[in-house]
């Protein structure tokens, strides 16, 4: 099954440094507050997710969700959750780190779009 959040080798890096220190951890695709459409990274619990909030799947164990909104617009595409240098302006667990979590994308085929289409929409809520 085509995955709509997966990670790079870097992130895992710093994913797994921080559910070191923090234990369990969620992400949230941000929709605009405070670092723009940065994904944010919370101790699992500190985020509460509602029905407005579409799962995507789990990247080094986390569960990752995206606001409905904004998935509308990402729907299209794969999101791949990299990591810099540098601090985001956000609340983001990475922060103190001295790095931040970054959104890169690439568009679904038109075969992986189909796979997608014939599983149906992912779940929302704290599924």
């Amino acid at each position: 099954m085509v995955e709509r959040v997966t990670v790079t080798p870097a992130a895992v890096a710093v994913i797994e440094k921080l559910k070191a220190i923090h234990g369990d951890l969620a992400f949230h695709q941000s929709g605009g507050c405070c670092d723009g459409s940065a994904p944010m990274c919370f101790a699992a619990g500190e985020f509460r997710t509602g029905a407005q909030d579409v799962y995507l799947g789990e990247i080094v164990g986390c569960r990752f969700f995206i606001g409905a909104a904004q998935f509308e617009y990402w729907s299209h595409t794969q999101l791949i959750i990299d990591v810099v240098q540098g601090r985001g302006a956000g609340f983001s667990l990475e922060a103190p780190e001295g790095v931040r979590f970054l959104t890169r994308s690439r568009v679904f085929t038109d075969e992986e779009v189909a796979e997608l289409e014939a599983a149906g929409p992912p779940p929302r809520g704290d599924a």
